[in-house]
């Protein structure tokens, strides 16, 4: 079983709850190839501005199992980011609801403990440019503790 970190933001992993569905772009091919029925996916979505006074900090959402192989279908149901005009993330696999967390778990807090990112002060090279990409066991099971952890 491999366990993946999605990348994603707050309108997508709404949308990912709610239809157990993730897309992602053709040029992600590569990475959602690799996925498995029965592997995991972690939810990131970054932070967010919500107003001048308002920030949302990077997070994670949800824990999924992936119950399909992927498959293409290009009718929009993600909302792309402006960066990437009209994209429909065609390349999906469907997904089974783990569980969501209610608050997100903030990931800043996490970054000391995670192996995989080896940079712990430019840590957002080790998300930024992808859609999805492996975390280490560890990992997964460090970022599923803090989520049952007691959050404000």
């Amino acid at each position: 079983m491999t366990r993946w970190l999605a990348i994603s933001n707050r309108t997508n992993s709404d949308i990912t709850i709610k239809k157990h569905l993730w897309g992602v772009p053709k040029r992600a091919i590569n990475q959602i190839s690799k996925t498995h029925p029965c592997d995991t996916l972690l939810v990131y979505v970054g932070q967010q501005v919500i107003d001048k006074d308002t920030t949302l900090p990077p997070a994670i959402t949800g824990c999924f199992e992936i119950i399909s192989e992927v498959y293409e279908d290009a009718k929009p149901v993600f909302t792309a980011p402006p960066k990437l005009g009209n994209e429909v993330f065609p390349l999906r696999i469907k997904l089974k609801t783990i569980e969501v967390f209610d608050p997100p778990v903030e990931f800043k807090p996490l970054i000391p403990h995670l192996a995989f990112i080896t940079n712990k002060k430019q840590w957002s090279g080790h998300i930024r440019g992808q859609a999805m990409r492996t975390i280490p066991e560890e990992d997964h099971a460090y970022i599923m503790k803090a989520a049952q952890t007691p959050r404000d």
